[in-house]
């Protein structure tokens, strides 16, 4: 069982970065697998970025490729999500979510809260 807990988010100009941060309440996501998933309003959850236990990051699809990036704090309890040079079509919920070996089609069993991303002027 994770309970998985979202930091960050929020409204930001054109061009601009935020970071994501995901963490399990009482224990470390060292070992885990996690991916990084969003939805914008109506459209279905779209995976996006993942990260391996190894560190090997897997980017799904060309929509956030060379501007997004993921990775893990120094202890590795947390997992982040950097998200640079956004527009307003990045403008969505972003989720956290357990995916073991990043395959793109598995649906994670445990979710984050969501975090509301605005991109506007």
């Amino acid at each position: 069982q994770l309970d998985l807990v979202q930091s960050g988010g929020g409204l930001v100009q054109p061009g601009g970065s935020l970071r994501l941060s995901c963490a399990a309440s009482g224990e470390s996501l060292e070992h885990y697998a996690m991916g990084w998933f969003r939805q914008a309003p109506g459209k279905g959850r779209e995976p996006l970025i993942c990260i391996k236990s190894n560190g090997a990051i897997i980017n799904f699809g060309d929509s956030v490729k060379g501007r997004f990036t993921v990775g893990r704090d120094k202890g590795k309890t947390t997992v982040f999500l950097q998200m640079n040079n956004l527009t307003p079509a990045d403008t969505a919920v972003y989720y956290c979510g357990d995916q073991p070996a990043c395959y793109m089609d598995y649906v994670p069993v445990f979710w984050g809260q969501g975090s509301q991303v605005t991109v506007s002027s």
